[in-house]
């Protein structure tokens, strides 16, 4: 069964117009080439708290999507409020994916340190917080998307027990 994926651009200037959104195509091209996906939902929203969440919102509850990917307002700006948008709707937090990529884009540039990017589970659907570069989103993106096939299928019961248990020797 195919991965449902939904890609939410945060950005003012793209929401008006006034910039072409490059990140989102970014995350596109990189699903379709590696996951068993389909683009379920794609749309480009204002750095506001509320129009995110309420995005997020109903992506994870009423459109049923497994994956959303979010790229955009994770820095430092004042306007930058995807991640408490993020944690108003997700009722687990799931760190692992953004920390390995902070790190791993740590040694190629300290300003990887300034994303404050979160991920977390709403329901059956994961959410994760991508930078808004679309350099930063393919090298990030790239690194994680391996673990999310699996992920996928624990959340939403495609997965017995028993295919994701440790198993010594």
């Amino acid at each position: 069964m195919k991965i449902k994926v939904g890609i939410l651009t945060v950005s003012d200037r793209s929401f008006r117009g006034e910039r072409e959104d490059e990140s989102g195509p970014t995350i596109r091209r990189l699903i379709l080439e590696n996951l068993d996906a389909v683009i379920a939902a794609e749309g480009i929203v204002p750095d506001e708290i509320d129009a995110i969440a309420s995005e997020l919102i109903e992506w994870c509850d009423e459109k049923g999507l497994d994956l959303i990917l979010t790229t955009g307002g994770t820095g430092f700006s004042p306007r930058d409020l995807t991640p408490e948008a993020t944690m108003k709707v997700i009722e687990r937090e799931t760190p692992g994916f953004n920390e390995a990529m902070r790190i791993d884009g740590f040694k190629k540039t300290p300003h990887a340190l300034l994303s404050r990017g979160i991920s977390g589970i709403r329901g059956k659907a994961l959410i994760i917080n991508l930078p808004g570069s679309p350099k930063a989103v393919s090298e990030g993106l790239l690194l994680v998307l391996p673990a999310i096939p699996h992920a996928i299928e624990i959340l939403t019961g495609r997965s017995r027990e028993e295919d994701h248990t440790f198993r010594a020797g």
